[in-house]
């Protein structure tokens, strides 16, 4: 079972291979990289989300400072004021004005105060603050009507003793307190105020200043802004003193003591969902207030995250049409290897015909015209093989009908010889005899190839017979190393060289045929020569470029004044190349009137006993 499975899985074809190949170096690395850019995109999508919603309470922080800033911008004039403070001064002391005109003049410098503390609002940029001036004789100015409030209640406040430890410019802040204003009170149920003290030169206290802003107008700065995000002040005891939610002023927010030191942001779970919560000290100096955001970490990251995840899906969409681009390409480009693996596989089942007919200029071209030139060539040495063959069987048929005479002839002679002996001449019997050996060697071998002592055996009784016809005797020198007799050589390769050499060099007279071997490293030089008439340089000429060409050549053709083989030269060329292909060589030298040379290279081969 896994066997075939595994059998199912493997992949043989190159073309596949690549685009699993492909696909897999592009998909491991995209993964990766997706892992990687989702990890660092929550982190970026985290920080920006930090970030934007410290940006969104730094400015809400601005605009809530500067509100209370005003509301401190005016506690500044009413004690920065001289004609407001001499005045004030003035009653504190006792010293206030007695009689009709005096009371006018008392009338007129009140209404004059409350004029001025009426005309704050205008400093406040339209903002609308009630300021109140309570001295310590119990006179007071304020620019509300005393059915809103009363002035001299301050004094009932929880806070107010702690006023007298108040100096100079310092400002003491109120937490949210419920509203005071009769008629406001159902708009806004809560109120802030700040409070200054009124001092002599020795430092004596004489009076206060109160500025109060409903709790209305700084949640009004929240709503200004996203309606996802709940903005609120607390206090340093972490209790709510704004909220749009009126019901939340003045409860515990519990999340800020979960921050770490030092962190002005974080994200909690609350009632099963996370939140960033953020949060900003109020720059108003010692009162410990911080402004603080809550807003679901989802909405928070949507904007940002819808970037990333366009991004991302811009890189899914481009990395899909990049892959089917690339899937195209390699199909393209291996189609050719396809092309050239059926015609291999054509070729495999015997047609030799066929040819891919691939060109081009890349490697895949060059390799589609070596394959249909290779098989072009492969068409050719089968041509050439076949031609070879038909023409070794017909050199073995003309070898064979050489022999048929011959096996008839040793019998008849056979019985020749005896009776020749039995009449006594033993001349007659000897050149029988050597006939009768001639034709035995000719016959009793059946294999092509002999070692080169059976062939000069054979060569010296073809002389011997020869010379027996011959009116002048023919002498014959073999010049051979005893290692050199055992290499195996074909039958017949020296008798018609000698035949020639008697025939046509020595024209059958007086002469010297000398046959030498020369033993070299991976080659034997044989060399037969005669002292007879030679040729000219055209005869020379011809007969070298018939070798060189390898002409083939027909007994019948061939056959010489009436020789014992007439195989002929060519035809000892043609079948030492059969035997030793291109290795084999020849050369012939002659010059008219000093005798011809042939001289013949034979590789060592590795089934020879020499090597």
């Amino acid at each position: 079972m896994f066997t075939r499975l595994k059998e199912m899985l493997t992949i043989r074809s190159v073309r596949y291979k690549l685009m699993v190949a492909s696909i897999a170096c592009i998909l491991v690395p995209a993964a990766c990289t997706m892992l990687i850019y989702n990890s660092l995109t929550q982190a970026a999508v985290k920080k920006q989300a930090i970030s934007n919603a410290s940006d969104s309470l730094l400015l809400l922080n601005g605009n809530i400072t500067n509100l209370l800033k005003r509301m401190l911008s005016v506690a500044n004039y009413v004690q920065l004021n001289p004609e407001m403070n001499a005045y004030f001064k003035m009653l504190a002391s006792g010293n206030a004005p007695e009689g009709q005109n005096d009371f006018y003049r008392q009338f007129t410098d009140k209404n004059r105060v409350i004029e001025q503390l009426d005309s704050l609002s205008l400093m406040a940029l339209g903002e609308h603050y009630f300021v109140t001036v309570l001295l310590t004789d119990g006179s007071y100015f304020m620019n509300y009507s005393i059915s809103e409030y009363n002035p001299l209640e301050l004094k009932s406040e929880k806070w107010f003793e702690s006023l007298k430890g108040l100096n100079g410019y310092n400002s003491f802040w109120t937490d949210t307190t419920p509203t005071v204003f009769r008629t406001l009170k159902m708009d806004s149920p809560y109120q802030v105020s700040v409070v200054r003290t009124l001092r002599l030169d020795n430092k004596e206290l004489y009076g206060y200043v109160v500025v109060t802003m409903l709790e209305k107008q700084l949640n009004q700065l929240f709503d200004r802004l996203n309606e996802q995000v709940e903005y609120m002040i607390v206090n340093s005891e972490d209790q709510i003193i704004s909220d749009v939610n009126p019901k939340k002023i003045g409860t515990k927010l519990p999340y800020l003591q979960q921050f770490k030191e030092g962190a002005t942001s974080a994200i909690m779970p609350i009632n099963g969902e996370n939140f960033l919560i953020t949060k900003q000290d109020v720059n108003l100096g010692p009162t410990g207030w911080k402004l603080v955001s809550l807003q679901p970490y989802q909405q928070a990251i949507l904007d940002i995250s819808t970037i990333f995840n366009n991004v991302f899906l811009l890189q899914i969409g481009s990395f899909f049409v990049f892959l089917i681009l690339l899937l195209l390409l390699l199909r393209t480009f291996t189609q050719p290897l396809m092309q050239l693996g059926k015609t291999a596989k054509m070729v495999q089942l015997g047609n030799l015909s066929v040819r891919s007919g691939i060109r081009g200029q890349d490697e895949i071209g060059r390799l589609g015209y070596s394959f249909d030139q290779m098989l072009d060539k492969v068409k050719d040495m089968i041509a050439e093989v076949s031609d070879t063959q038909a023409r070794k069987r017909k050199a073995e048929l003309a070898m064979l009908q050489a022999q048929i005479s011959p096996h008839f002839l040793f019998n008849v002679l056979n019985s020749i010889r005896m009776k020749v002996m039995r009449r006594g001449d033993p001349e007659s019997a000897t050149m029988i005899g050597s006939l009768s050996k001639l034709l035995r060697m000719s016959i009793s071998h059946e294999q092509d190839e002999i070692s080169l002592h059976e062939e000069t055996d054979l060569v010296s009784h073809y002389v011997d017979l020869m010379n027996m016809r011959q009116k002048e005797e023919t002498a014959y020198v073999i010049d051979i190393p005893s290692e050199a007799f055992l290499i195996q050589v074909p039958r017949f390769f020296l008798q018609p060289l000698v035949e020639n050499a008697l025939i046509h060099g020595l024209n059958r007279g007086a002469g010297l045929i000398t046959i030498r071997a020369q033993m070299e490293k991976d080659h034997l030089v044989l060399t037969v020569e005669d002292n007879g008439a030679g040729m000219d340089a055209d005869k020379l000429g011809t007969l070298r470029r018939k070798i060189a060409r390898g002409e083939t050549v027909k007994a019948s053709v061939d056959r010489v004044g009436g020789g014992f083989s007439g195989i002929g030269l060519l035809n000892v060329v043609e079948r030492m190349k059969m035997t030793f292909g291109d290795q084999f060589q020849m050369d012939v030298q002659s010059e008219l009137g000093q005798g011809t040379s042939i001289r013949m290279i034979i590789p060592k081969r590795e089934e020879s006993p020499y090597v």
